[in-house]
């Protein structure tokens, strides 16, 4: 038993306490705002926020540059989504409603992903970090959460498939990384996306009936 918590806790042997405690708090952030997600409530973006600033500072000191830029990303669109949330509505129901993708959402999504994954690429490229399995990995599940974000900021159901697949990709990197915390994390999070994608469906199911 010794030996797995040792597992586990030996990529914060040369962490500072500082540094921990700022991962554990990103960590319950996420779940709170991904709970707000689930609920259609505007809070998963304040809350957001807050904790893709924290990873965005985290991600940089370590180097991790595919990260960085998704948090980067997550926080100015978690701005986006939250003045499309607040003030694009539906007159009837006071809220923007949650729908599926048409051709529309598909093409521009396709562009986001392809864009985000050649942009991602060239950074990588000119630190000098696009040598392994794990970088090219980092690559393809920039463009998975750029897309996913976008997706969710404009409420279609499908968002959460992108979540599902970027979570369940990011599990094993995160703990390849050394953030075991948000490795966890991760594995709940997988959870939650299932959860999220079926709620978000009954939701728009009842819309068109």
């Amino acid at each position: 038993m010794s030996d797995w918590i040792n597992i586990f806790l030996y990529p914060y042997y040369n962490r500072s306490f500082f540094h921990i405690i700022l991962e554990f708090t990103a960590v319950i952030l996420t779940i709170c705002s991904v709970f707000f997600a689930q609920k259609n409530n505007i809070w998963v973006y304040p809350i957001g926020i807050v904790s893709t600033i924290i990873y965005s500072y985290l991600t940089f000191i370590t180097s991790i540059y595919g990260d960085f830029i998704i948090n980067l990303y997550y926080t100015g669109m978690s701005f986006y989504g939250w003045y499309i949330w607040l003030y694009k509505k539906d007159k009837k129901d006071k809220k923007k409603p949650i729908t599926f993708c048409n051709k529309k959402d598909y093409f521009y999504t396709t562009i986001l992903f392809l864009f985000t994954c050649i942009f991602s690429i060239i950074v990588y490229i000119f630190y000098g970090k696009l040598q392994s399995y794990y970088d090219w990995m980092d690559v393809f599940t920039t463009g998975i959460y750029f897309s996913g974000m976008y997706q969710m900021a404009i409420k279609k159901v499908e968002n959460w498939i992108f979540w599902i697949v970027g979570n369940i990709i990011s599990v094993p990197l995160y703990f390849f990384k050394g953030f075991i915390l948000t490795g966890i994390l991760f594995i709940i999070l997988v959870l939650l996306a299932i959860v999220g994608f079926f709620i978000w469906k009954k939701k728009a199911i009842n819309k068109i009936l």
